[in-house]
């Protein structure tokens, strides 16, 4: 309770207006480098890292919790108007927020989309303010063979959930798998897959993985249908775009309902607890679990709202769950809360079970910066900037394009500086392009790239912990736990009411 005063009291610094600066620049530098392709906010707060050593711990803390919180929602702006998302996280609001867009009502989805990012990212900081300890006690009591069951529950969801097309949808994911495992071995200083390839003993990238991926196909995908996406932005550069238009309607928000707002905040919040479950996997699950409990789930991946508000729910709830393990065990759930850490050990502070109770006076406005990013700050800036996030849509789409695709390029340059990592990308982009022009989910092959070094380490490990004994998966309670949860979505998702696939990448 004394913790939760604090961070209560902590609000007043925000009345500080050089604070307050450093709060609101580092929310729309944030943004910016969230809503293009290959920039991150990873990126951004490495770039503005240095600048933290000027600044005293608290205000550089609290400038990171605002970058963090914008990361998070600033990739669903170019999800939404050009169907390329910004950041990782974002990915699961491009299937419903895009479909929007052609239907004119793009200002509407950046509207559910805020709102989803202001309620995720408030119950995220508020449940790490108020149960933090609890939490991170009960993520370690998810051991190696628990880790493994996870993250294959999350690619079987997300494959099943592709009703109608699951078999490409696994192979997609297959692809994905294989792909990961190029390079080091995980467990041994060996290469694999590599070819004679120097380059590939590193393996391939992620960002290079999701620029071409999302970017570069979705480039190659206009270019192929260049009269018809030129027709559509004419259409849509017609529609008068007012700053009401961004604030969904009460009706609206009934029928998404405060049971999707609050279960894909907790989905969120909780994956964020396990090191690196980070904002994608929130998104999958949250949004595989509005499909499985809809009542209308064909309409997913067309236009739905809720699809929307599950994913940008989940994905900012990620943020106040990521921050437990690093504040209480000093181990980062994702890059952004890894720099985090940084700026802690910087600056002298020792991350542990300790620190929210001996120097609780230095956690607490970051905390309260979160909230504040959150509620004030993501309405504020979708209301303020919003017409001008939509007006993407109405630039002509040779000139767009061209600029997205040199962005794409120097961003997976920017993100590795490999001249052959920026190749990788143009290669998984026509591959990406072939695969989508042959209906295959390149979703699912992005979340197979993204968990398989994970899973395949959590699996070997359990196996080299057992003998090589498989029932070790049904023996540790952690595990079956997931296996159970695992077989409940498939019943649910692929054999009580198979229907037609909910999710389509375009």
């Amino acid at each position: 309770m004394e913790f939760i005063s604090l961070v209560g009291g902590s609000f007043a610094m925000l009345l500080d207006p050089l604070i307050l600066v450093y709060v609101v620049a580092g929310f729309l530098i944030g943004t910016i480098f969230a809503s293009i392709p290959g920039l991150t906010a990873t990126l951004a707060l490495a770039l503005l890292l240095p600048l933290t050593y000027s600044l005293d711990v608290t205000t550089a803390l609290m400038a990171c919790a605002s970058i963090y919180m914008a990361g998070m929602t600033g990739g669903s702006i170019t999800a939404t108007t050009i169907n390329i998302p910004g950041a990782p996280s974002s990915m699961m609001t491009a299937l419903d927020g895009y479909p929007m867009q052609l239907q004119g009502k793009g200002a509407l989805a950046l509207g559910h989309a805020a709102l989803g990012s202001m309620v995720g990212g408030a119950l995220g900081a508020i449940l790490l303010i108020a149960i933090a300890p609890f939490v991170a006690e009960a993520s370690l009591l998810v051991k190696t063979t628990g880790k493994f069951s996870l993250l294959a529950f999350a690619i079987v969801v997300i494959v099943i959930a592709q009703r109608g097309n699951m078999v490409k949808a696994g192979m997609a994911a297959c692809i994905g798998l294989m792909l990961s495992t190029i390079g080091l071995d995980a467990m041994e200083p060996i290469t694999r897959f590599t070819f004679g390839m120097a380059d590939l003993t590193a393996g391939i990238d992620l960002m290079p993985v999701i620029i071409g991926t999302f970017a570069i196909s979705e480039i190659l995908m206009q270019a192929s249908l260049a009269v018809d996406s030129n027709k559509t932005a004419e259409a849509l550069s017609k529609v008068k775009i007012r700053r009401r238009d961004f604030i969904p309607p009460l009706s609206a928000i009934r029928e998404i309902g405060v049971v999707c707002y609050v279960k894909s905040s907790l989905i969120g919040y909780f994956v964020g607890t396990l090191p690196g479950a980070g904002g994608s996997m929130g998104s999958f699950l949250a949004y595989a679990e509005t499909v499985r409990t809809s009542s209308n789930p064909e309409s997913f991946g067309k236009g739905n709202p809720k699809g929307i508000a599950a994913s940008e729910s989940a994905n900012n709830a990620v943020c106040g769950g990521a921050l437990v393990p690093m504040l209480t065990f000093g181990i980062p759930g994702d890059p952004i809360t890894a720099i985090m850490l940084g700026v802690l050990v910087i600056n002298g502070i020792q991350p542990g079970p300790q620190l929210m109770s001996g120097q609780a006076d230095l956690i607490a406005p970051m905390l309260a910066s979160l909230v504040f990013s959150a509620l004030v700050l993501i309405p504020l800036t979708l209301f303020l900037l919003g017409p001008y996030f939509i007006k993407i849509v109405s630039i002509r789409k040779d000139v767009l394009y061209g600029v997205i695709a040199l962005l794409a390029v120097v961003g997976s340059y920017v993100a590795t500086y490999s001249t052959f990592q920026m190749i990788m990308a143009l290669v998984m982009g026509v591959l990406a392009y072939y695969l989508r022009k042959d209906g295959f989910p390149v979703i699912t092959l992005l979340l197979g790239f993204i968990l398989g070094p994970n899973l395949e380490e959590f699996l070997r490990r359990s196996l080299a912990l057992s003998n090589g004994n498989p029932l070790t998966f049904f023996t540790n309670l952690d595990s079956l736990f997931f296996i159970i949860l695992t077989l409940i979505f498939v019943y649910f998702l692929a054999i009580k009411k198979p229907l037609k696939s909910p999710v389509s990448d375009g």
